[in-house]
Parts: structure tokens; C-alpha cells; sequence
């Protein structure tokens, strides 16, 4: 049985992300995400400045005339949306968790995929995949995905990617445009991130919180690690540790640029504390440009 309050957050998100999915996102989902292939649909006569390639020659001996194969691009994409639901996403420093932030960016991306005719599906991950639901079309399949990532019941605490791409790389034979929600607080995945990007169109969406990156100065306070249940005591009014916090974090977040880059593949970077639209948008458009070049 699912709380009120969740299915009041949940139509609240499906009222207010279509709008914003239909108006802002959809169109340029299917400009950027072409099908996978195209589909032979008829040939006709040859036109000056046709590409040589397609010419049909059997069609042209037959006709003693140049003839030209007409392709159908095949539009249905399969969409797989891989949703981080460690403890570490509950942090909530401002309006809204990382996790909360995660349902409705996965609302937005999976109501502009079935708007578009594809299908969608789930993968809900911590240091184990907690909850999976195959690709599927149509409004009820991304209704079903906000309820999911917003309610789900997890088994485990941690987060392990490296379980997560491995499930994708099983589960996904066939090439998908993977989006990866996740702060990407894990270690030792590096290579079967690289096999998934070898296969998929991999797009990793870091989800920040400026808490985890600016300790304010406090005092002495007392802080528990959020997936490994640890407690320690802090000294948040060193400015040592302070700037040494803020310097490490910012280190972190320059490696996982880094390491994207070298497998050809640009991070989204979102913030709990600001609107997320403009850089979907943002990417989207580059991912435009450079497919126009």
C-alpha cells in the first residue's frame, strides 16, 4: 500500500514533468536519439546529388535507368533508466533529497521517450539491483517508474556500480540509450563501465548536494556515514578541514569528468539546490550540433 503523501508527490510529478517533458524536452529527445538502423522501404529514380551508395543496381539493369534504394529509420529506441537508491541519495540539505531529485528527472526522460513511441524501462540499484522492470511503452510504464524510484523498498544500504553496469551489460542485449542516475560515490567499476560504454549509449547524470561539497562551520558535530552506519565526531570549525573537505570534493567531481571524457561520453551534472531542465536542455542541444557537423 503506497502512503498518501507518495501518491500526492507522485501526481504532482505527473502533472507538472509531462508539461515540462512535451514543451521543453521531447522534441529534442527525438532529434538527438535517432532509431537504431533504417528499414529498406522502396527505390525510385536516381536524382542528381543521390548518394552512389544506395544506388539499386538490379533495379538499374532492369530499368536501364539509375534507381535508388529509400530507407525508413527504424525510430523505436530502447531506453533503460538506471536509478542510484543508496542511503547516500536521502541527504537533504534544501528543498529536496537526491533521490527525489532522481524520480523526477527519470520522470521527465521517460515521459519523453514513450512520447516518442519508445520503450522504457528500470533499473533500481544500491550495492545490489534492488527492483527491475523491462522495457516497456506507453504513460502507465513511466507513472510505474516515478512510483518506483520515489517508493521503493531497498534491501541494502551501499552502492555498488560495478553490479549495476554488470546487470545492464546481461540484461540489454541490444544497444540502449542507458541514463545512469547516481552521485557516484563508488570505487573499483572502472572497467565494466568501460564495457558498458563499449555497448550502450551511456549517459551518466551525477546528482549533487552542495552539502556534500561546503561543510559549514559548526563546531564540533557529530556525523554518521549514510551507507556504512559509521559515526564519527568533526571538527567543522577547522578551516583546515573545512577547505581540505571542499578541496577533495572538487577533485572527486574533476576525476569523474575525466574519466567519462576518455570513454568519449559527457557528463550531466544536476544539483538538488537548482532547476535541472536547463542543463538536460543544454546537453541535448550540443548532443545536436554535434551530430549535424
Amino acid at each position: 500500500m503506497i502512503p498518501a503523501e507518495y501518491l500526492k508527490r507522485i501526481r504532482h510529478i505527473e502533472i507538472r514533468i509531462w508539461h515540462l517533458a512535451e514543451e521543453y524536452l521531447a522534441g529534442a529527445y527525438r532529434s538527438v536519439f535517432k532509431g537504431r538502423g533504417m528499414d529498406f522501404e522502396s527505390v525510385r529514380a536516381y536524382n542528381a546529388g543521390d548518394d552512389v551508395r544506395f544506388i539499386d543496381w538490379n533495379v538499374t539493369a532492369r530499368m536501364d535507368a539509375p534507381y535508388v534504394k529509400e530507407f525508413r529509420e527504424e525510430r523505436e529506441l530502447g531506453v533503460l533508466l538506471a536509478v542510484d537508491v543508496s542511503a547516500s541519495g536521502e541527504l537533504i540539505s534544501g528543498q529536496q533529497s537526491k533521490r527525489e531529485l532522481a524520480a523526477e528527472v527519470a520522470a521527465c526522460l521517460a515521459f519523453s521517450a514513450v512520447s516518442n513511441g519508445d520503450k522504457v524501462g528500470l533499473v533500481l540499484f544500491t550495492d545490489r539491483i534492488e527492483r527491475y522492470l523491462p522495457p516497456r511503452k506507453g504513460r502507465l510504464q513511466a507513472l510505474r517508474i516515478i512510483r518506483e524510484v520515489l517508493h521503493a523498498k531497498r534491501a541494502a544500504r551501499g552502492t555498488s556500480l560495478k553490479r549495476a553496469f554488470d546487470f545492464l551489460n546481461r540484461v540489454q542485449k541490444r544497444r540502449a540509450i542507458a541514463f545512469v542516475l547516481s552521485d557516484f560515490l563508488d570505487v573499483g567499476y572502472e572497467r565494466v563501465l568501460k564495457v558498458c560504454a563499449q555497448h550502450h549509449d551511456l549517459i551518466p547524470i551525477v546528482l549533487r548536494d552542495r552539502r556534500e561539497e561546503v561543510l559549514p562551520d559548526a563546531g564540533w558535530i557529530v556525523v554518521q556515514d549514510a551507507e556504512s552506519g559509521d559515526w564519527m565526531e568533526v571538527n567543522t570549525g577547522s578551516k583546515r578541514l573545512r577547505t581540505l573537505f571542499s578541496e577533495r570534493s572538487k577533485e572527486r567531481l574533476e576525476r569523474l569528468r575525466q574519466q567519462f571524457r576518455r570513454l568519449g561520453t559527457e557528463v550531466i551534472e544536476l544539483t538538488t539546490d537548482a532547476p535541472y531542465l536547463l542543463p538536460l536542455q543544454r546537453y541535448m542541444d550540443r548532443r545536436l550540433r554535434q551530430r549535424v557537423r
